[in-house]
């Protein structure tokens, strides 16, 4: 066996490793043997032989390569391992391989995913050539080298007699950056999806490992504080809350769930959202994803109990005087929590009870309040991103403690007094009260948003905010690593996402719900939209986001993430002599919105559009027609004018 890879400490990501010549004068069994020891899963027969026949049909195409290879090397942010990584001199190649004889297209985005991962977010692999290969046992075809132009190849499927041709031509032919000696350990920074981050923590991972190091750092750390808290509270039985808060993208919602799947804490925690589509579209991905790695049918009251919509969870309090089993809730996007105003409104309508006279707030912490013993409340806040009337803020949380919980201990971050949070008055009542306690851990200051969309944010909220000469400077900083087109052309835009996308990388239609001049280009809003097939199906089913079709509007995807997104703008947000001006359509005809919450809904129904994507996106502003008063050219041209003049490229 070879020295290397018999050394597990020196394995980190792969379970074999050694240089080519090694490899091909080891013996298939003494191969086996180490993937065997290596595996942390049961190894069953089926696996083995599809090992050996690898091992095999490697030792045969290796012969007179120089290089190293590596088997089983594990892909963090996916929770996948490649089957083969061979080091040359000057390029990468990632092995996937089947037994099929006719690979399928999901076959080759499988590995071509593994190639964007690596390029993406391992240290050494962002300058390198990477050539992702599926190997079959099928008929020859005529496999191709195909470069884009960040060095990753497009994958390509060679069979298992030509492979050693084919890799010795990749050798020669392919000749990126030097492959650094020490390539396995460079850090592995990864930047998942929340739905990728949901089911890798329900999986067992912590947040510091599915994050990228200075944004895993500061996750961690907020996410070690917080679990002090509950377990101090748990030990003295006290009741607590701790309000974290963070810059755009910085990962709110990733501490919740961690939190919630921890198994160390000494509690059952469940973590909360008034977010409908969040909740089911979280739940569905890890009930996919556990049949997926157990084989079994999964466990989908545990997945419920662990992901539960908070109004339902509110309603169950409010169905007798008993306390919650729960002694840990997270709630998140908290600012967002129902006022009284709405929530008596709802309480009237719909559960006939015309005395009801509480906000969510009060109705929450009172329930928590009933615990005997200990409790601990998360409270995840958010800024800027209210799309619905009738949200309470987080004045009226600190309102409730300060005068009905004074005995509970309130843990704050100094940026929750902010201005976009308008609590201050709440909070020097609390700290006149006693009981707070300031937690510098408590804020998230680094953004984990996309590899490739740090400063979309600030970029956005410039352009919401009229702000031209910022939102240039913004642009002019991201525009080299995230795409934004610009286009009169809806057909032309949705053909760029789909070039755009590699592998399986997603991409969707987005609309206002207030868009619903966008009918005569096929965007009906006010067709209903399934938030789980849309986000969770593959590209061969209509229903998904893949299809360009359906449109998904803010209530649909806030707080979920596209690759690349088609934004459609409509006529309810319009850019007219230096303003905006905010209309709603009814019955025949625009109505122009003077009131001053429902303009912020309109402007931040946007603000969610703009910022979903992780790699980019296409703006379509309609061209509108002279001949429908409903949606006359000058209802669209200021505004993409104003989007041109911000240096967006023109897309025809």
């Amino acid at each position: 066996m070879a020295p290397a890879a018999a050394a597990p400490a020196l394995l980190p990501r792969s379970w074999y490793r050694a240089s080519v010549a090694e490899f091909c004068a080891d013996s298939r069994h003494s191969i086996l043997g180490t993937l065997t020891a290596n595996s942390h899963l049961e190894v069953t027969a089926e696996q083995r032989d599809a090992w050996l026949q690898e091992i095999e049909v490697l030792q045969q195409a290796l012969i007179g390569i120089l290089g190293t290879l590596l088997l089983e090397f594990t892909i963090p942010r996916m929770g996948h391992r490649a089957d083969a990584v061979l080091l040359l001199d000057r390029a990468l190649v990632v092995f996937e391989f089947k037994a099929t004889d006719s690979p399928a297209r999901a076959d080759l985005d499988q590995v071509w995913d593994y190639a964007l991962d690596l390029k993406h977010f391992h240290g050494a692999s962002h300058d390198l050539a990477i050539v992702p290969v599926l190997a079959h046992p099928g008929h020859p075809g005529a496999p191709r080298l195909e470069p884009a132009e960040d060095g990753i190849y497009h994958p390509t499927a060679v069979n298992f007699a030509n492979l050693g041709p084919w890799l010795r031509e990749c050798a020669t032919l392919v000749q990126g950056r030097a492959v650094p000696p020490d390539w396995e350990r460079a850090p592995y920074h990864p930047t998942p999806t929340i739905i990728e981050a949901a089911r890798a923590l329900y999986a067992g991972h912590q947040v510091e490992e599915i994050a990228r190091s200075e944004a895993g750092e500061n996750l961690a750390r907020t996410s070690q504080r917080l679990l002090e808290i509950v377990n101090q509270a748990a030990q003295s039985r006290h009741k607590a809350i701790c309000f974290v808060t963070g810059v755009p993208g910085a990962g709110k919602t990733l501490v919740g769930l961690n939190l919630a799947t921890r198994r160390d804490a000494a509690h059952h925690a469940v973590f909360l959202s008034g977010n409908g589509p969040l909740v089911a579209v979280l739940r569905a991905a890890l009930a996919h994803d556990e049949r997926a790695r157990t084989k079994k049918r999964p466990r989908l009251q545990a997945i419920k109990s662990f992901i539960q919509n908070i109004h339902h969870f509110r309603d169950e309090g409010l169905t007798d005087d008993r306390p919650p089993d729960e002694h840990v809730v997270i709630f998140d996007e908290a600012q967002r929590a129902w006022n009284q105003a709405r929530l008596s409104d709802f309480m009237k309508r719909r559960k006939h009870r015309p005395d009801f006279h509480q906000s969510e707030p009060q109705t929450l912490l009172e329930y928590m309040d009933r615990r005997p013993d200990w409790a601990a409340v998360i409270a995840l806040v958010g800024s800027g991103q209210e799309i619905h009337t009738g949200e309470a803020g987080i004045a009226i949380w600190l309102q409730q403690l300060n005068q009905r919980l004074a005995d509970w201990q309130v843990f704050l971050p100094h940026q929750l007094g902010g201005d976009e949070f308008g609590a201050q008055t709440e909070i020097d009542a609390l700290a006149t009260r006693g009981g707070v306690t300031w937690e510098p851990d408590l804020h998230l200051a680094v953004s984990v948003r996309s590899f490739r969309a740090e400063n979309v944010s600030a970029f956005v909220q410039a352009l919401l905010d009229l702000d031209h000469a910022t939102a240039r400077a913004q642009f002019d900083r991201l525009r080299d690593r995230y795409p934004i087109v610009l286009t009169r052309n809806l057909d032309a835009a949705k053909r760029w996402v789909r070039r755009q996308a590699r592998a399986s990388e997603r991409y969707g239609l987005l609309a206002s719900s207030r868009a619903l001049r966008l009918k005569p280009y096929a965007v009906d809003v006010r067709v209903s939209t399934d938030p789980v097939h849309w986000f969770l199906n593959d590209r061969e089913d209509i229903r998904s986001s893949f299809y360009l079709e359906d449109p998904a509007t803010e209530f649909d995807v806030q707080g979920l993430e596209l690759d690349w997104a088609c934004v459609t703008w409509d006529g309810d947000l319009r850019h007219r002599d230096g303003h905006w001006a905010h209309h709603d359509f009814r019955g025949t005809k625009w109505n122009r919105v003077h009131d001053p919450d429902k303009q912020v809904y309109i402007r931040n129904a946007y603000r969610v559009l703009l910022t979903r994507a992780r790699q980019g996106m296409a703006i379509f502003v309609p061209p509108g027609s002279v001949e429908d008063p409903t949606r006359p050219p000058a209802y669209y041209d200021a505004t993409f004018g104003y989007l041109a003049d911000l240096g967006l490229p023109l897309l025809h």
